[in-house]
């Protein structure tokens, strides 16, 4: 268990583990006051070692072990890896591929939805992880023991979780189960911070084409403010402040003043000045270039129980399989489905579809029943006579 922070050192420890099948990686960052985030320390695991990489070592150069982590021939495992990733993204421009995550695995495994990491190894492997480090300073130096014991902990239990997990998995035929799954994780545009498309993330009620231009304007110039002074959204204009000028669309100064949040002195300094130049851009778009608001069908009368009745489907379906629900299919993909046999949804493609979206649309149109024997709910099939 080692601590590196010599550039010789960490070329050495990379080369070591390059022979590896697949390694373990965990990250200690920190994002409360950045927009960015800051990454503190990786820890990396093999077979034989176990290292902390102390990121914010100086002189240190992580190209050792970006390098690493891009080689196509090494598994890459994580647990819930998805702002691990984005850090190395950001680091790179690259996705660490290919690549496990043992929480969606532990999803198709059944553990239930969004697994903690010391649950899973509690379960899986007896152990107990100390977590009081969790919220520790990470970028205070030097780092405890304890800090270093608990970081190393991760890495280190992560191969046998993995390697219980893969076991599993490869019992239950359900490894192609994680492919999309996966895809998504390794996608570089899965990681992109486009400061247009920020304005999507905002919820905005009785959204009209103008006041969307509008708010996709201000929204990117404070992704774009948020970025380059690295600190979070929020420090520069709040989301509730952001849906009011929208809505309002203030032309003036005085008029911007008066947005709650903002101020006087805000709304007169330079960035009041930006932010009337963004609005001016949204309210001169042309009609035809300002975005739609999504599309919300009213739900068609009595579609309530029916969705009620695929969400009991679901459940009883899911702990069957032994499968989280949340991976097979989310409420409105069974709103979805209550309206329309060929709604373009995952429940009703691959192994979803077989694990419960053929028996969904077969309970919706009579051809299956739920019924309740032995103190269990199941399906019974119904004659053409009672579909009828």
């Amino acid at each position: 268990m080692t601590l590196i922070t010599d550039s010789g050192d960490l070329t050495a420890f990379c080369a070591r583990l390059s022979r590896e099948d697949y390694i373990t990686v965990d990250t200690e960052f920190m994002r409360e006051k950045t927009y960015w985030p800051k990454l503190c320390l990786v820890q990396v695991g093999g077979t034989e070692e176990a290292a902390a990489i102390d990121a914010l070592a100086p002189g240190l150069d992580l190209a050792p072990l970006l390098a690493l982590l891009e080689k196509p021939a090494l598994l890459k495992v994580f647990h819930a890896a998805r702002q691990d990733v984005e850090i190395f993204y950001q680091l790179a421009g690259a996705v660490p591929a290919p690549l496990f995550d043992s929480q969606i695995a532990a999803m198709v495994c059944g553990f239930g939805d969004s697994v903690a990491y010391d649950t899973l190894v509690a379960k899986l492997t007896k152990a107990r992880i100390d977590k009081s480090s969790r919220f520790a300073d990470w970028s205070h130096r030097p780092l405890t023991k304890r800090q270093l014991d608990y970081a190393l902990a991760d890495v280190i239990h992560l191969r046998q979780v993995y390697e219980k997990l893969k076991a599993r998995l490869d019992r239950s035929g359900r490894s192609h189960w994680l492919e999309a799954e996966m895809a998504v994780l390794t996608d570089p545009a899965t990681y992109r911070m486009e400061p247009e498309e920020a304005w999507r993330r905002i919820k905005l009620r009785g959204a009209n084409p103008r006041r969307l231009a509008v708010l996709r304007e201000i929204a990117a110039w404070r992704e774009r403010e948020a970025q380059a002074r690295d600190v979070p959204r929020n420090r520069i204009v709040r989301d509730e402040a952001l849906v009011d000028i929208a809505a309002r669309a203030p032309k003036s100064v005085a008029e911007l003043a008066r947005t709650r949040g903002m101020g006087r002195g805000l709304a007169e300094g330079r960035q009041g000045e930006a932010l009337l130049a963004a609005i001016a851009r949204g309210l001169a778009l042309p009609a035809e270039d300002c975005p739609e608001p999504p599309e919300r069908p009213e739900r068609p009368a009595g579609l309530g129980p029916v969705i009620d009745l695929l969400k009991v489907l679901l459940k009883m379906k899911c702990e069957d399989y032994g499968v989280a629900q949340r991976l097979v299919a989310s409420s409105e993909d069974l709103e979805r489905i209550a309206a329309d046999d060929r709604a373009d949804v995952p429940a009703l493609r691959g192994w979803r579809r077989e694990v419960f979206g053929e028996d969904a649309l077969a309970v919706k149109h009579g051809r299956l029943a739920l019924a309740v024997g032995d103190r269990k709910l199941r399906l019974v099939p119904q004659s053409k006579r009672e579909v009828a």
